[in-house]
C-alpha cells in the first residue's frame, strides 16, 4: 500500500558509485546498478537516512513522497535470500589457475630463486609478490600466506599508477586487491572479516587512489574489523593519479 512518507532519494548526477551507502544500509535497500546507487524497492527503505552521512558526494537526501510502506518482514526475507544466493554462487574448487593457492620465492630471496616468476616492473627490479591469488574475492580466509602476515589491501588501480609498488609495499607482505567501485562491497566486508578472524593478521595497510570511489575501501576494512571484533594496527596511504603519495 502506498502512503505519504519519508524515503531516500539519490541524485544520480552526483553519485559516483562508491558504494558507501550500500554498506551503511542495513536493510539492503540500496545497490549499485550500472555504476550508480539506486533504491531497489521502496518497501526496503525505512527512510531514516543512516546511509546519508557516508556519501562523499552528498548525493543522498530524505524527501517525503508517496511510496510503498516500509515492510520489515519483506526486508528480513530479502536479506535472507541474499545470503542464500551468495552461498549458491560461491566458486567451486575447480582447479582454475586464478584461484589455486600458490606461494613462491620473492625478489628478496635472490635473482636465481626468482628466475621462473613474472619479474619485470617499471623500476627494472624483480617481483616481490610472494603468493597467488591476490583478488579479495579469490583469496581464501585461511590461506597459509595470510598466517601472521602484514597485509596490504590495495585498490587495483594502485599498482598501475604507483611505479614502485612492489618494492615499497609488497616486499615481505601479503596482498589482497580489489576495486572499491565495482566489487560487491558486502561480500568484501564478509571476506575481510573472515580473514581478520582466523589469520592472525599483524598489521593492515590500505593503499587507495585519490578518486572518490576509492574512499569506500577503508570503510570496508573498518567495517570488517568491527565485524571480526579484532584490533589490528591500521594505516592508510593515498596515491595520486600521477603516482605520487598524497598522504
Amino acid at each position: 500500500m502506498k502512503i505519504m512518507r519519508k524515503i531516500i532519494e539519490i541524485d544520480e548526477e552526483l553519485c559516483d558509485g562508491c558504494g558507501n551507502c550500500v554498506l551503511a544500509c542495513a536493510e539492503g535497500a540500496i545497490q549499485i546498478i550500472d555504476g550508480k546507487a539506486k533504491v531497489i524497492a521502496d518497501k526496503y527503505c525505512d527512510g531514516l537516512g543512516a546511509c546519508i552521512g557516508d556519501c562523499p558526494q552528498d548525493a543522498l537526501k530524505i524527501i517525503e513522497r508517496e511510496a510503498d510502506d516500509f515492510d520489515e518482514e519483506a526486508v528480513e526475507e530479502f536479506l535472507k535470500q541474499q545470503k542464500t544466493d551468495k552461498k549458491e554462487a560461491a566458486p567451486l574448487a575447480c582447479g582454475c589457475p586464478s584461484s589455486v593457492i600458490s606461494t613462491f620465492p620473492t625478489a628478496s630471496e635472490g635473482p636465481c630463486d626468482c628466475a621462473n616468476k613474472p619479474t619485470i616492473q617499471a623500476s627494472g627490479g624483480a617481483s616481490c609478490l610472494g603468493h597467488w591469488p591476490v583478488q579479495i574475492k579469490l583469496v581464501p580466509a585461511g590461506a597459509p600466506f595470510l598466517k601472521d602476515a602484514d597485509l596490504v589491501i590495495a585498490a587495483d588501480c594502485v599498482p598501475v599508477a604507483y611505479p614502485t609498488f612492489h618494492a615499497d609495499f609488497l616486499k615481505g607482505n601479503a596482498v589482497m586487491i580489489g576495486c572499491p567501485k565495482f566489487d560487491n562491497a558486502e561480500e568484501n566486508v564478509e571476506k575481510l572479516s573472515q580473514v581478520f578472524k582466523v589469520s592472525g593478521i599483524k598489521s593492515i595497510t590500505a593503499v587507495i587512489m585519490e578518486v572518490p570511489c576509492c574512499s569506500s575501501m577503508p570503510m570496508m576494512i573498518k567495517k570488517a574489523l568491527e565485524k571480526a571484533e579484532v584490533d589490528i594496527p591500521y594505516k592508510e596511504v593515498v596515491v595520486g593519479y600521477r603516482g605520487e603519495i598524497l598522504s
